[in-house]
C-alpha cells in the first residue's frame, strides 16, 4: 500500500469548530492527537501528508487524527483539551479508541486516560512529559517568545534543530531559506496559547489512575521536553511498556522507521 484514501472533516463544538482527518478501513478506532506543532497549523491540508505516513495503521484501524479546536481562551490547558477531545469522540459516536499522543498531545492523551479510562482501550504517549521541567521551562519559553516577536523564520529553525539529531538537521539544512518562508500563521495567538499549556501540564501525580496497557515511547537524548522523561512515566504508570531510542530526541518518532512498527505491534498484541 502507498496511498491510503483520506476525508478532512471538522466537526462543530460549541462555537467553534475541530478539524480532523479520518481514513483507513479497520473496524478498531485509533485516536492521534499531534504536538504543539498544531498551534500554528491544523491538520486541515495536510491529509495526504499524514495517511501516507501513517499508513501501516489504515488496515487494523479507522484512523482520526485530530487538532485542537480552532478557537481557544487564555488559560485553555492539556486537561481542558482532553475534555474537548472527549466531547468530540461523543459527537462522533466512538465509544472507545486506542489513543496516540505525540509531544503536547502525549500529554492530552495522559489526562484522556486518567478523567476517562472508560473510552481508552490501549495507550501510547511519544516523545512526551508528564509534567514541566527546566528544560520544556527554557525551550518552550523561547517559543513563546519568538511567536510574541513574530519571528517566524527563528521560531521554526529552532523547533527543528531541538528536535532532530545531528543526522536528520543535515537533511534540511538546505532548506532553512525556503522553510523560513513558508506556513507562517496569520496569528500566533493558537500556538501561545497552547505553549503555554505545556509549561503548566503537571499530571504526574496522577499517572497512577491510568488503568490501560500503555507504552511510552521516545528519544534518550531529547531537547525539547528533557532526559529521563520517557522513564519516569513508565514508573508510575502501572501497566507499561517503555521503549528509548539511543541517539534519538524528540523527533524520534520520524527518523527511526521502526517507531510505527513499534506502535502497531503494541496496539494489536
Amino acid at each position: 500500500m502507498i496511498f491510503t484514501s483520506y476525508q478532512t472533516k471538522k466537526v462543530l463544538l460549541e462555537d467553534t469548530e475541530m478539524d480532523y482527518i479520518i481514513f483507513g478501513q479497520g473496524d478498531k478506532h485509533l485516536i492521534m492527537i499531534p504536538g504543539l506543532s498544531d498551534g500554528l497549523k491544523t491538520v486541515k491540508g495536510q491529509g495526504l501528508l499524514l495517511s501516507y505516513y501513517y499508513r501501516k495503521f489504515a488496515k487494523e484501524f479507522t484512523v482520526y487524527i485530530f487538532s485542537r479546536k480552532n478557537k481557544i481562551s487564555e488559560g485553555y490547558s492539556t486537561r481542558d483539551m482532553a475534555k474537548d477531545q472527549k466531547k468530540v469522540m461523543d459527537l462522533l459516536g466512538i465509544k472507545k479508541a486506542y489513543v496516540m499522543g505525540i509531544s503536547q498531545g502525549g500529554m492530552i492523551a495522559q489526562y484522556l486516560a486518567i478523567d476517562y479510562p472508560e473510552i481508552v482501550e490501549r495507550l501510547v504517549i511519544g516523545v512526551s512529559a508528564s509534567r514541566h521541567n527546566p528544560t520544556i521551562e527554557k525551550v518552550v519559553g523561547s517559543w513563546i517568545q519568538l511567536a510574541n516577536s513574530n519571528e517566524y523564520g527563528r521560531l521554526i529553525i529552532d523547533t527543528m534543530e531541538k528536535t532532530y539529531s545531528d543526522k536528520g538537521i543535515k537533511k534540511y539544512q538546505p532548506f532553512y531559506p525556503i522553510i523560513r518562508r513558508i506556513g507562517k500563521p496569520k496569528s500566533f495567538h493558537r500556538f501561545i496559547i497552547q505553549a503555554k499549556a505545556c509549561l503548566s501540564h503537571n499530571a504526574y501525580d496522577e499517572l497512577d489512575k491510568i488503568q490501560c496497557k500503555t507504552l511510552v515511547i521516545g528519544g534518550d537524548v531529547d531537547k525539547v521536553v528533557g532526559e529521563n522523561t520517557s522513564e519516569e512515566m513508565a514508573e508510575k504508570i502501572k501497566d507499561s511498556k517503555l521503549v528509548l531510542y539511543k541517539g534519538l530526541g524528540h523527533g524520534a518518532y520520524e527518523e527511526d522507521a521502526n517507531f510505527n512498527r513499534q506502535v502497531m505491534d503494541f496496539l494489536l498484541k
